[in-house]
């Protein structure tokens, strides 16, 4: 059993990430699970945008993110191919 509540607010889909792009984050989230289908992305969340080849790395074969830093600074690009990224925000309490 988790220790703490997840309240679901909001869902979003990216698929142009051919340059740096972030989140449309809603208000109150400050907790998010990022998965990506069909080719590997790259991000970064301090501040400065990942490239195709520098930032971390995030594969549409591996375990979705679940990513409590700072959403809005969050920023995600293509390592190649034409990636999909699924984003799911909640706001945790208690």
């Amino acid at each position: 059993m988790f220790a703490q509540q997840f309240a679901a607010l909001g869902y979003q889909q990216i698929t142009s990430l051919t340059s740096a792009v972030g989140l449309e984050v809603p208000a109150g989230a400050n907790f998010a699970i990022i998965s990506v289908d069909t080719a590997s992305v790259r991000w970064r969340d301090d501040g400065t945008a990942p490239t195709a080849i520098e930032g971390m790395a995030l594969s549409n074969t591996g375990p979705a993110l679940e990513y409590s830093g700072p959403l809005a600074n969050i920023q995600f690009i293509a390592e190649g191919g034409s990636p999909v990224l699924n984003v799911s925000y909640y706001r945790i309490a208690g």
